[in-house]
């Protein structure tokens, strides 16, 4: 019987942690950053150190995943796993508050560690899913929490919109101090909406309990073996090694944007705007794009995604103005929802049905470990060209090649090779 409020527990715990995904990763802290944190660093050295912050960041998480993955399934203690790396996230968000001008190592260490909270925690998250819903349930309330992700993140975006542009109204000395404020809000967010599945969500036992130099290597085994299973299934395979390629595109656009906009000179208050355009277009436009999938194939609706993605980076190539940024920012909003979506509905018909927990488990590890490469090449380039357009530009290769690999996967071929 389900018990609707572990249920709605469950699904506040993504309107809790999405606003940090909305304000520090992707919209006030990377503008914070360039502007304070690494002040008095010339202008594409900011970025760079942005992306490699970035690139270590998920190098931690990725190599973590596996581990944290084989304790979530063997695990009597996964709330408590669950407690820990969010507090982990909500410290490391809330010691931003401290940063100075010049303190950008310091920035960079608290933002990993709220990374790895934040996404650490999001492994045991997802893993109290099947166990307070029926399998029937599951899509609604998943797309349920995906839904409320959006609403959360996007809500405390606005507020503290609103705070940084108008910080006398809220009784706020400076803007600067208004920018240091959303973090903290950020943190008490966080925690004050995690308190309901800390209280009402039970830990499942499990028949095994290992100690934690078991966990890695059961983790990493796990992870060995089915990339070798993954490699029978051959169209499968081209699919991930596109997928991986293009989202890495995809990721690394979210992440380094607004500190590439803050860069080439334009406002705080029109790059956090923007992107607050962006989480709401993309509410609409992912179901409409989940239409476009039934009616011409995930595949050319992907394809479609990612020529607007290179257009993204060509266009962002010449941006000047705030205008262009928001456009920019809308065209992201357009897609970004629907190509995550048909690339996890596409790789979903060519898995074996009998294999789908453990190829949709190595599908979330083996993203990860792809991560790592797009914003370490764009820092790389940035840094190398002396400015980061070239950075941007070279995002452009990530969607080509990612193309160029997805047009040769022959997803009919591939729905029989799993049923085979």
């Amino acid at each position: 019987m389900e018990n609707k409020k572990e249920v709605y527990s469950w699904v506040l715990y993504d309107w809790a942690n999405s606003a940090f995904a909305t304000t520090i990763l992707a919209a006030v802290l990377p503008i914070f950053y360039r502007t304070v944190a690494a002040k008095g660093l010339a202008n594409n050295l900011a970025t760079s150190y942005w992306g490699y912050t970035q690139a270590v960041g998920m190098l931690i998480i990725a190599l973590l995943s596996p581990i944290l993955g084989a304790i979530s399934d063997f695990s009597n203690s996964k709330k408590q796993f669950l407690r820990f790396f969010a507090y982990l996230g909500i410290i490391g968000t809330g010691l931003l508050f401290f940063i100075g001008e010049g303190d950008y190592l310091l920035a960079s260490l608290y933002f990993i560690l709220a990374s790895i909270g934040f996404s650490g925690a999001n492994v045991f998250y997802d893993s109290f899913l099947p166990q307070i819903v029926a399998p029937k349930r599951m899509d609604y309330v998943s797309s349920l929490g995906y839904a409320a992700g959006y609403l959360g993140g996007g809500l405390l975006l606005v507020i503290n919109l609103m705070m940084i542009q108008k910080a006398a109204s809220f009784g706020i000395a400076s803007t600067l101090m208004a920018t240091r404020l959303s973090f903290v809000t950020v943190a008490l967010w966080w925690f004050i909406f995690s308190i309901p599945i800390f209280r009402n969500i039970s830990d499942f036992p499990t028949k095994k309990n290992f100690r934690f130099k078991k966990y890695i290597k059961v983790g990493f085994a796990r992870v060995a073996r089915t990339f070798r299973n993954i490699k029978k299934y051959r169209e499968l395979f081209k699919f991930l090694i596109a997928f991986w390629v293009y989202n890495d595109g995809v990721g690394t656009i979210i992440r380094m944007a607004t500190i590439y906009g803050s860069e080439i000179g334009i406002g705080q208050s029109d790059l956090i705007g923007a992107l607050v355009l962006t989480q709401f277009i993309g509410i609409p436009f992912a179901l409409l794009f989940g239409k476009l999938g039934e009616r011409i194939g995930a595949k050319r609706g992907i394809i479609i995604g990612l020529s607007v993605y290179l257009l993204i980076t060509i266009v962002g190539y010449f941006m000047t103005t705030a205008i262009h940024f928001w456009i920019l920012a809308g065209m992201v909003g357009l897609v970004q929802g629907g190509v995550q979506a048909l690339s996890r509905s596409l790789y979903g018909v060519m898995v074996p049905q009998n294999k789908s927990a453990e190829f949709y488990g190595f599908f979330g590890v083996s993203s990860k470990f792809a991560a790592i490469t797009g914003p370490f090449i764009f820092a790389l380039v940035g840094q190398l060209t002396g400015s980061s357009r070239w950075g941007i530009i070279s995002l452009a290769s990530f969607f080509i090649i990612g193309m160029i690999i997805l047009s040769k996967v022959d997803i009919e071929k591939g729905r029989n090779e799993a049923i085979q």
